[in-house]
């Protein structure tokens, strides 16, 4: 059984009607997502602005509210969860969020912002809260000295770092880390990274991490899954994604990261905007901007099926 078992997921932001009599209206942010996360597993998700990848892992950790569908941890269906049920089970998934100045509160103190999860999920006394904020902070390389200082005397990187530390107090089985290093600078990204590695290592979580630049998630990820207008339209083992993609979309995203095609295969350049989730196109919804698009692809949406010569790939796309 999976870790992480996710099953047509949805979730629609409803707006005003137009006029007085007109229809109901939605944002269709996510629109069907399905996967499965293994423990000790990161699947890396990504896709441009406004995919819905920041939607979703919001929406796992219960942070918004699915509109439908189902999350299952553990055998465990988490959206059929309310009140104090749902407060007891906040420490098996927790979030690592993207700003490192924004996600902390000025006013605690570090070892008050470590604690605080240990008081909520945990029966440790003070004493030992003390011994645990104090091993958080060295898990993460930080000087357990430094816990009675404040958010604002700490660097971006130390920040996030805390923010790790904060994430993994109450050991969760699985962490959405939703592009813990975009805000970073380049220099710091990399020990970031490879700290999260080393943690899932020593830990045995299940991570979704989430992130634009693809040469950060082809170095963590296991897996990839590549989100378009609130779909998803491939799943494969991070090498051979970024090696061999086989859906449109995902070769226009791997084209564009410098690099990361040594055969110096030619840039894919898309025409047009992502449309408005408010009103998706018919049928594919890449088909208005993409360079391979039939007739089919206008009226009929794909699904997700296996890919041939590749059983562990799978891809939405009339093309396969």
């Amino acid at each position: 059984m999976s870790l992480l078992e996710v099953k047509g997921l949805k979730k629609y932001y409803p707006l005003p009607p137009e006029h007085l009599f007109g229809k109901k209206r939605f944002v269709k942010a996510l629109d069907g997502v399905s996967f499965t996360l293994e423990r000790g597993e990161t699947l890396g998700l990504v896709g441009e602005s406004g995919c819905g990848k920041s939607t979703l892992g919001r929406a796992l950790v219960r942070l918004e509210e699915p509109t439908a569908g189902e999350v299952i941890l553990n055998g465990e269906d988490m959206l059929s969860l309310k009140g104090t049920a749902l407060r007891k089970k906040r420490g098996a998934f927790q979030m690592i969020f993207q700003d490192p100045y924004g996600s902390l509160n000025p006013r605690m103190t570090i070892f008050s912002t470590l604690e605080e999860p240990l008081l909520l999920h945990t029966d440790l006394n003070a004493a030992e809260r003390a011994e645990q904020v104090a091993k958080l902070m060295q898990m993460v390389g930080l000087d357990p000295k430094l816990s009675d200082r404040y958010p604002h005397q700490f660097s971006g990187g130390q920040r996030q770092r805390i923010g790790i530390a904060r994430a993994l107090a109450v050991n969760p089985d699985f962490i959405v880390a939703d592009e813990p290093v975009s805000a970073l600078d380049v220099s710091v990204q990399a020990a970031i990274v490879n700290l999260l590695g080393d943690l899932q290592k020593d830990r045995n979580f299940g991570m979704i991490f989430i992130a634009h630049d693809l040469a950060v998630v082809e170095h963590i990820a296991d897996r990839i899954m590549v989100m378009y207008l609130g779909k998803t339209v491939e799943v494969a083992p991070a090498e051979e994604l970024c090696r061999n993609p086989k859906h449109p979309y995902s070769k226009a995203l791997l084209s564009a990261v410098p690099g990361l095609h040594p055969d110096g295969k030619e840039r894919i350049v898309l025409q047009g905007d992502v449309p408005s989730p408010l009103n998706p196109p018919s049928g594919c919804r890449f088909h208005p901007r993409c360079p391979a698009c039939m007739p089919v692809c206008k009226e009929k949406e794909p699904e997700m099926k296996a890919v041939p010569g590749c059983p562990s790939c799978s891809c939405a796309c009339h093309l396969i």
